[in-house]
């Protein structure tokens, strides 16, 4: 397969800046996990399928029950990308940048970051039906998940709290949750449901900001029509627009900050890797034991 997408997204990692995400990425977290190679935690009574091998015969003997020897496992991270795919991620950016093409990067770049500190990347969306693409630590199937994304943006509605709720009943691995959506996206998302995910997980979100009705030629993806002259070239509606964008972004940035979710907002290609290494930051401190 040739590497498309990664080649690209390798000419756009500086050597600092990647150096910088690589330690803010570094570190593993505990995860119980059977097996005589890793360091003893406790005990616990045995259930069918435990490999005969973990029984602790002798605090058996002594206790009439039958216990194996459960161990702490160093496991790398696993870095799921759950993302919006609906039709308003085929619009613009407030930069002129196109949505999809950023979501796409801004997924790879942090992708691309993870599989070189070993780090494991999957993917959920929905097109019709939930598509969830398993953890892998190749940059190969980085790409696939890059090009598969890049041809399902399509004129759909997608619904990110649908995609949170299959994520809940489906996928039970200790993970940290990137979602890449807009703000309309983030807006939606139900903060129950996404306390009950952080009970296990760690989320960030990523969101992809959208242009503003102003200058010339804006085009309304919702209604599939250019917006009127006389309304961009407004300057009261243009200070209205920016002032309930900011807003929106603000109340939301505090919503989530409340149950401990990083989120940063991204306009160009350009500026992803700075964005997201601020963002790592902020997860970095956010999750601090």
């Amino acid at each position: 397969m040739k590497l498309k997408y990664i080649n690209k997204i390798k000419s756009y990692i500086s050597m600092y800046s990647s150096i910088k995400s690589m330690n803010l990425l570094d570190g593993k977290y505990k995860s119980i996990y059977k097996g005589r190679s890793m360091d003893f935690d406790n005990l616990r009574e045995y259930v069918i399928n435990d490999d005969i091998k973990d029984v602790d015969w002798k605090s058996s003997a002594r206790s009439g029950t039958l216990y194996v020897k459960q161990f702490v496992a160093e496991r790398n991270h696993n870095f799921l990308f759950v993302m919006d795919t609906g039709k308003k991620m085929m619009a613009d950016t407030d930069a002129l940048f196109n949505k999809k093409d950023v979501a796409l990067y801004s997924m790879g770049i942090l992708g691309y970051l993870a599989i070189n500190n070993k780090d494991y990347v999957g993917m959920l969306y929905s097109n019709n039906k939930f598509i969830y693409k398993p953890f892998r630590h190749n940059l190969y199937n980085l790409e696939e998940y890059l090009c598969e994304y890049d041809k399902n943006v399509s004129n759909h509605e997608c619904n990110i709290n649908e995609l949170l709720h299959y994520l809940e009943n489906h996928l039970l691995s200790k993970m940290i949750i990137v979602i890449i959506t807009d703000i309309v996206g983030v807006n939606s998302i139900d903060i129950s449901l996404l306390n009950k995910i952080k009970i296990h997980n760690d989320i960030l979100i990523i969101n992809i900001n959208d242009a503003t009705m102003s200058g010339h030629d804006v085009y309304d993806i919702d209604y599939n029509k250019y917006i009127p002259d006389y309304f961009l070239k407004d300057e009261k509606l243009n200070i209205i627009e920016k002032d309930i964008k900011k807003k929106l972004y603000d109340d939301n940035y505090k919503r989530l900050l409340k149950c401990g979710v990083a989120m940063v907002s991204i306009s160009s290609i350009d500026d992803i890797e700075g964005k997201i290494i601020k963002l790592l930051e902020d997860y970095k401190y956010a999750n601090k034991d």
